[in-house]
């Protein structure tokens, strides 16, 4: 197993971003919103800032090491990708046996789906963080600067409406991501 002395990983921050590294607390601020994250799990790895520079160290690395600098510099990007554009997903609604109806609840922070397969009482998928929801039509718009939250919110939704006792290739109902991406 051979270590390597110093590995780093550098990542560009745009003009209009500014980030703050406070010891393994990094945290993003952009025209659509802040984001905070807690790397602290990571030992042996040090961020820093240099010049509208941030640098993701280690030093005396083995193969774990590496790849966390190179997955904390990732994450660093997703975050300023979030606040410069915010990431949309978009969920389609399908079904062939009962009409479903989607609503969201704002207040309580959920999805509701009802009348799922002829079920009478509805099914519930959480909203995680700081994301907006929005049912048009066939479609479920998710979106906001969080990576993660709106990536938890949309597999919440597919999830809530998972099929398990009946034949996959009949009963088709659910809903679907089909397009993940940035929000322009």
């Amino acid at each position: 197993m051979a270590r390597v002395f110093h590995v780093a990983e550098k990542v560009e921050i745009p003009e209009n971003v500014t980030v703050e590294a406070d010891g393994l607390r990094v945290t993003v601020k952009g025209p659509k919103g802040i984001i905070t994250r807690d790397f602290s799990h990571a030992r042996g790895v040090f961020i820093r800032l240099e010049d509208r520079v941030v640098i993701v160290e280690t030093y005396v690395a083995d193969r774990r090491q590496k790849a966390l600098v190179g997955t904390i510099a990732a994450h660093i990007r997703n975050m300023i990708t979030g606040v410069v554009r915010g990431y949309r997903y978009k969920l389609k609604i399908i079904f062939s046996h009962f009409p479903i109806t989607v609503s969201v609840d704002e207040k309580n922070k959920v999805v509701r789906i009802r009348n799922f397969m002829g079920e009478k009482s509805d099914r519930v998928a959480k909203i995680y963080g700081n994301v907006k929801v929005k049912v048009s039509g066939e479609d479920i718009i998710i979106e906001g600067v969080d990576i993660e939250e709106v990536g938890l919110t949309a597999a919440s939704i597919e999830r809530a409406t998972r099929v398990t006792d009946r034949d996959r290739r009949v009963f088709m109902d659910g809903i679907y991501i089909y397009e993940k991406g940035e929000a322009l």
